[in-house]
């Protein structure tokens, strides 16, 4: 089907104006999903945003839910071209047994671009509702299906097995994963509390020089927290290893008696012993 209707679009400009008209009704269906939720958005209403009649819907995307998957799989795709650099950079490092000081660099470099992703949604109410709608459950599970396997568990991927290096705990123990999520948690009250957080910190949006003073702040929480685990790992291991030099030494010092043959007593000797002198 989809076939057919790329073949009926005009070979001169056609496609162009076509993959134009799409990306209009996803970027207006993304606001209206995002205030009214998947239910509440109509089909007609999209369609009455993007400047387009009913049936470009049903050309484009067949129906609601195709076009609710379309708007999805375009904000992974956008998303993706900012979190892909930062997220192959992390791989590349951890593949090349990278110091610890690039592992924590690395892992900050994610984080920085979560923190941008994160205040340019914040400034997008549309976007922010849309991803608040579909992570409290409300919304289609295919947006959730599709955002875990481009987005999230790449994400937390690279991020558990940077913290796995830089800790020294296994990339699935809980403590690991608790310890990413808590991190990049710093972030998501910004995108999910933004009215409230807005109101305590006096201001009115996020603009580029609050983002980056945002942005400043929570970098050097992390980097001191990566830091005080990187030294727990470091002390750990060397208690470790003065207890083993311990042990050793003590296996090599200590006397074995078994060691120390015994006079053999022989019958003979024994009865000679047992004589008194005449």
């Amino acid at each position: 089907m989809n076939t057919a209707k790329r073949l009926r679009r005009s070979p001169e400009g056609g496609y162009a104006r076509g993959e134009e008209t799409r990306h209009r009704i996803i970027e207006a269906a993304v606001e209206l999903f995002g205030e009214h939720g998947f239910e509440g958005a109509s089909t007609r209403d999209i369609a009455a945003r993007a400047g387009v009649n009913a049936p470009a819907l049903q050309y484009y995307f067949e129906n609601k839910e195709g076009v609710y998957r379309a708007c999805v799989e375009a904000l992974a795709d956008d998303a993706w071209q900012t979190f892909g650099p930062a997220v192959e950079h992390a791989q590349q490092m951890l593949r090349e047994n990278a110091d610890t000081d690039v592992l924590i660099d690395a892992f900050l470099g994610i984080q920085d671009v979560m923190a941008d992703r994160t205040f340019e949604k914040a400034n997008k109410p549309g976007r922010r509702m849309f991803f608040a709608r579909e992570q409290a459950g409300y919304e289609p599970e295919s947006a959730t299906r599709i955002l875990a396997c481009k987005i999230r568990e790449p994400l937390n991927d690279a991020s558990a097995a940077l913290l796995s290096r830089i800790t020294g705990r296994a990339a699935d123990d809980p403590t690991t994963l608790i310890r990413s999520f808590s991190l990049h948690g710093q972030l998501v009250i910004f995108h999910v509390a933004h009215r409230s957080t807005l109101a305590m910190l006096g201001w009115t949006s996020i603009d580029a020089e609050k983002a980056e003073q945002l942005k400043s702040t929570i970098r050097e929480q992390t980097r001191t927290l990566l830091e005080h685990w990187s030294r727990e790992r470091e002390e750990a291991a060397l208690v470790s290893a003065n207890a083993a030099r311990t042990t050793k030494s003590t296996k090599v010092a200590k006397p074995n008696k078994a060691s120390t043959p015994a006079t053999p007593t022989t019958p003979a000797a024994s009865k000679a012993k047992s004589r008194k002198p005449a």
